[in-house]
């Protein structure tokens, strides 16, 4: 049975290098919060970091006239994470094909050959209220997507335009779906041990044949992990209508990728929700939201994604106290009452992005290990 590997540091000391490409819009201002969190729980647990800032998308076409320089590729394959802002914006709109930023990010992974898509989403006590939907039906919701990410109907084969119209085909291997669904067993082996398999299995061939390999995969590997199934369709409305119900997600790229901004939903602001690609040599991290141009350069944006991404990045290296202490942070300082703008309500003062990272950085750093747990992500 394969296992989760934990890359391990090229180096004898617990020295980790992270590439960090800040990217468009608020990217750098976010990213800058997460390094100031990774920097207040490093050395309380044992650990060093440096992070080497390179071009990624539309600051890249704009310096290098490609979006992933061969210098960033470099960096990042030789790197032990990859610490990711946001791409994008409107000032490269009209750019087309291998000249849009966002194809940076497909590069990106294609580089560092991640497949995983991992996307928590929890909504803590203190931002229930922020929901659109009712406090008492999100409370306490934490649901964990893992999303195939390089394959499906975004990637397969024929397609195009026809003389009449459009091709586009949804392809998986019996290999893909086993890949994806060993991690998505493993991290509930970690969790509350139960997987929900999201397919359209009464309707498409290839969701028939994800569903006999997971539930097959199951019987074989993970007796000891719960597992359903559940119609695409029928998911969406669950997502909503009871998420608390859910532990970890497994889905293909498409199903995953509508399923999971649903759910950023749940808690209120897209701004709150992290994510990992993993399964390659060198995982990528960073946070759902997009570069939010309009925010750019007022101090203004929301970091928690951002911070909490990096918390991902520490249980991928195996400092699983650190991330702990990162997610303490976020949720004390939640708890303490500061609002970035996007959260505060109508009676609350909003504090910037530097004021809030600050804040996580303090309530991290003063986190005890011997008091952490290990992650449930």
């Amino acid at each position: 049975m394969p296992n989760e590997a934990v890359k391990p540091s090229r180096r004898d000391a617990s020295t980790y290098e992270i590439a960090w490409l800040p990217g468009d819009g608020i990217g750098p201002e976010v990213t800058r919060e997460a390094l100031r969190a990774l920097d207040a729980v490093a050395s309380a647990h044992g650990f060093a970091f440096t992070a080497e800032e390179h071009l990624m998308g539309g600051a890249a076409l704009d310096e290098a006239g490609v979006p992933f320089p061969d210098d960033t590729r470099t960096a990042c394959q030789e790197s032990d994470a990859v610490l990711l802002g946001a791409v994008g914006g409107p000032k490269w709109n009209d750019n087309t094909g291998d000249q849009r930023p966002e194809s940076g990010l497909l590069a990106l992974r294609k580089a560092l050959g991640v497949y995983a898509n991992l996307r928590p989403v929890r909504v803590s006590n203190a931002l229930a209220s922020a929901s659109p939907l009712r406090p008492d039906r999100v409370s306490g919701a934490d649901l964990l997507f893992v999303r195939e990410l390089t394959g499906g109907i975004y990637f397969g084969t024929p397609e195009g335009r026809t003389d009449d119209g459009a091709r586009s085909t949804m392809v998986y291997s019996e290999a893909e779906v086993e890949r994806i669904a060993h991690i998505a067993f493993q991290r509930a082996q970690r969790r509350n041990g139960h997987v929900t398999s999201v397919d359209k299995a009464n309707v498409l061939e290839v969701s028939g044949l994800w569903r006999e390999v997971v539930t097959r995969l199951r019987e074989e590997h993970y007796p000891d992990v719960a597992l359903r199934s559940l119609y695409v369709d029928n998911a969406a409305m669950q997502v909503v209508r009871d998420p608390q119900q859910f532990d970890v997600v497994l889905t293909g790229n498409l199903f995953g990728d509508i399923l999971s901004d649903l759910a950023a939903a749940l808690p209120g602001s897209l701004g709150l929700l992290p994510s990992a690609s993993i399964g390659g040599a060198v995982g990528v991290f960073e946070p759902v939201h997009g570069s939010a141009p309009d925010l750019a350069g007022e101090d203004a944006a929301n970091p928690i994604g951002t911070i909490l991404s990096a918390a991902l990045l520490l249980d991928e290296l195996g400092e699983h106290e650190a991330a702990e202490a990162v997610r303490h942070g976020v949720d004390a300082t939640l708890d303490a009452g500061f609002r970035t703008r996007d959260l505060a309500a109508n009676d609350e003062e909003a504090v910037s992005t530097s004021t809030f990272g600050r804040e996580v950085a303090t309530r991290a750093a003063d986190h005890s290990p011997q008091n952490a747990s290990p992650s449930l992500s």
